[in-house]
């Protein structure tokens, strides 16, 4: 279990291990800087192997406190390094106050405002040791010191390594545990200034850092909204703590241990029967992608039900898949009568007037078996306060954004509000809320997927970084996220297994299959996913 933490959780992991006297906090600074240094020579091995200029920015804090390390380290590597503070150092805690006086025992302190002026031309990295994870306000005018790093380059000096492809003649940026600007709680962005630019960056992309080094855990603002544009690639250097020992830790979501989905000895009726409803004529392929999502993750058999005047359409475009007349709300009320149906979804494609008669039944009738309400289905939520509280703790709710707003408008307002200060409202906050309100799971969806359950249990399934999927944004890929999910709760995992694993192996599958991903391709790529786990 990956534990992604707030600032508060990190200060108090530190403080726990200077109280316990396991470790002071210089010593924990020290390692942070070598930390940093190593990261940078881990991820460009050419800058290791000659000296080269550097310009360190610290801030008033602790963040600052690392960046006078990791400066006086390059330094002692042979490296040309110029140090900018911002404050009075006087006001400086003990710890970074003791680095910075080790730090000009061998080199000057110039201060960051009111402009930055290095005297090194093509400085080959840029170390942004502002603020970190303790920013709670907006970083102001210093929102716009790293391009004047830029205006200050001088192009025709650039580094001398190996890979100029790779390294190019523009300063590489590397932030101190968080690029500074950034929220640590909520990967948001403090405005209205911004985060700080990153030098020789084109516009589009002038808020990216190429390396961010963060300490002992990755914390929530690294894979949440912004944090995966901003950060760059996230490094994590351990510093010697020991568990943050948080009550209830968001979690990152993993693979899913190979021998939970290995198929034990049995019947088809063993693994479990899930039922899926379709719409109309013309609007049954969202639920055949889930109904074939929730087959191939390993249900034993998988039900649609299908209006009568669709069943032609349909049968003429499964084989493994069986149908059923559902034409009404007493159709499913008799089919829902079968005991061997342990799982449902309702809302790919089922359309409006469908659902707004079948989910009030499902929920009568489905009362303490699990239910997966996506799409149409959430709408109908949205409308009908009674019904929502029909809920219970056996349901999953899988939006997106806008269908998340339609069903908790006040706390989507929360979350889209402009942050002004930190630590600022973020998505796993917005979720753990919908999942206390709801009584049930649920999955808001993104690239930085948070699922919640009502007793607050919560992880990020973020497909970024190395975890990258951009494959998966094509129409009907969330339908077979639905269907997974339906499948492994078919066969007997909890909600908030069945939605963490759904949707690991969902994002893993666009990941093997890679470009040229379509949605019915994704459960087709499970055998492959399985086998690559071990199953």
């Amino acid at each position: 279990m990956t534990e992604l933490l707030t600032a508060a959780q990190m200060r108090a992991a530190e403080q726990a291990a200077i109280s316990a006297g396991t470790v002071t906090g210089l010593e924990l600074m020290e390692r942070a800087g070598r930390g940093v240094v190593d990261a940078v020579f881990g991820e460009w091995p050419e800058l290791a192997r000659a000296p080269h200029r550097a310009v360190v920015l610290c801030g008033p804090g602790n963040n600052g406190g690392d960046g006078f390390v990791v400066a006086r380290l390059l330094k002692q590597w042979g490296w040309e390094v110029e140090v900018f503070v911002y404050g009075d150092p006087a006001r400086l805690p003990t710890d970074a106050r003791t680095n910075y006086e080790r730090w000009q025992e061998i080199g000057d302190v110039s201060a960051l405002l009111p402009t930055l002026k290095p005297s090194l031309h093509s400085p080959a990295l840029v170390v942004d040791a502002l603020f970190g994870t303790g920013l709670t306000r907006p970083v102001g005018d210093l929102g716009l010191i790293l391009s004047d790093l830029r205006d200050n380059h001088d192009a025709g000096r650039g580094m001398v390594v190996e890979d100029e492809d790779r390294l190019g003649r523009v300063p590489l940026c590397v932030a101190v545990d968080l690029p500074s600007g950034l929220c640590s709680d909520s990967g948001r962005v403090l405005k209205p200034e911004g985060v700080i630019r990153a030098p020789g960056k084109p516009e589009a992309a002038s808020a990216t850092c190429d390396l961010t080094v963060t300490f002992h855990r990755r914390k929530l603002g690294h894979v949440l909204d912004d944090g995966p544009a901003i950060c760059g690639k996230v490094a994590v250097c351990d510093i010697g703590l020991r568990q943050s020992g948080a009550a209830q830790p968001v979690t990152l979501v993993d693979a899913p241990p190979a021998h939970r989905l290995v198929k034990p000895a049995g019947h088809k009726f063993s693994h479990g029967h899930a039922l899926i409803l379709s719409g109309g004529p013309g609007r049954t392929g969202a639920a055949r992608l889930a109904a074939r999502g929730a087959l191939r993750i390993g249900a034993g058999l998988v039900t649609l039900g299908v209006p009568p005047a669709a069943q032609m359409e349909v049968a003429g475009q499964i084989t493994a898949l069986m149908q059923t007349p559902v034409a009404d709300e007493a159709a499913l009320a008799g089919v829902l009568q079968d005991d061997r149906i342990n799982a449902a979804c309702l809302g790919p494609g089922l359309g409006m007037d469908r659902a707004r008669a079948l989910v009030p039944v499902a929920l009568r009738a489905l009362p303490r078996r699990p239910l997966v309400l996506d799409a149409d289905a959430l709408t109908v939520l949205a409308e009908d306060g009674a019904l929502f509280d029909q809920l219970h703790d056996l349901c999953i709710l899988t939006p997106h954004g806008g269908e998340f707003a339609r069903l908790f408008p006040d706390i989507a307002k929360r979350l889209s509000k402009e942050p002004k200060s930190g630590p600022a409202c973020s998505k796993v906050d917005a979720t753990r809320d919908a999942a206390r309100r709801a009584g049930c799971t649920v999955l808001f969806k993104g690239p930085d997927t948070v699922i919640a359950a009502p007793d607050g249990r919560c992880a990020v399934h973020a497909a970024q970084y190395e975890r990258a999927a951009p494959w998966l944004a094509t129409a009907g890929a969330g339908d077979v996220l639905a269907g997974f999910i339906t499948g492994l709760l078919a066969r007997g995992f909890a909600p908030i297994q069945a939605a963490e694993a759904g949707a690991w192996l969902h994002a893993e599958c666009a990941r093997s299959f890679g470009p040229g991903l379509i949605a019915e391709d994704i459960p087709e790529e499970l055998p492959e996913v399985f086998r690559a786990l071990g199953l």
